[in-house]
């Protein structure tokens, strides 16, 4: 198994041109990790109490709707 102080070390050893594509790769892996985690959130209703919370401050004129 690799831990992550052998990816650190494989990281820090890129040429600049693989450290960029690297970057390009982890940014798009974690953005779509980060979405899928958000809409299990959103499915399983655990932002509905911050969605209610967000209507209510937007009724009472402390923030503006998007």
């Amino acid at each position: 198994m690799t831990t992550v102080s052998e990816i650190t070390g494989a990281v820090r050893q890129l040429p600049k041109r693989e450290l960029a594509r690297f970057r390009k790769w982890f940014a798009e892996y974690d953005a779509a990790a980060w979405d899928q985690q958000l809409d299990r959130d959103v499915t399983a209703g655990r932002l509905d109490k911050l969605a209610r919370e967000a209507e209510r401050e937007v009724r009472a004129g402390r923030a503006t709707a998007l």
